[in-house]
């Protein structure tokens, strides 16, 4: 059974959690967000931490949220938990009154495949931000 829950990126035990799942997730290559900043969810399994996403303001859209990590331990993928963390940053999102959520992905299939089964479409940023190989994803949520 897992569960996704929204967590509190202030806090010096889940910012050391989200962490540990960050290096867990990504070795070393992306960097560490600020967890601090946006909103944070844990997907646990029988009460482990084993999946993570955030959001956060976007920088490079109106009146948007920049979905800026996401990571499920290697043992726990293929069980629709990105799918279940996007759709809990989108209530989020429209929560916070925001019109889209934007992200990107760089050599990531799977990712890019969740992305379209969340209903999210390529879409071309006026000022690209990523890898010439960057794929940007955007979905109206209003």
């Amino acid at each position: 059974m897992y569960r996704i829950r929204e967590i509190d990126g202030h806090d010096d035990e889940i910012a050391d959690t989200l962490t540990d799942l960050h290096r867990l997730t990504f070795f070393d290559g992306a960097p560490i967000p600020k967890f601090d900043h946006g909103h944070w969810w844990l997907a646990l399994h029988e009460a482990v931490p084993i999946a993570f996403a955030g959001v956060v303001p976007s920088t490079r859209a109106l009146n948007a949220g920049y979905f800026c990590r996401v990571g499920v331990l290697r043992k726990h993928r293929g069980r629709a938990l990105q799918l279940r963390l996007m759709r809990a940053l989108e209530s989020r999102a429209r929560r916070n009154g925001w019109s889209s959520v934007i992200s990107d992905t760089t050599e990531n299939l799977a990712s890019a495949n969740n992305f379209i089964r969340a209903g999210y479409w390529l879409y071309h940023p006026s000022c690209p931000w990523g890898y010439p190989n960057t794929l940007y994803w955007r979905k109206f949520i209003k």
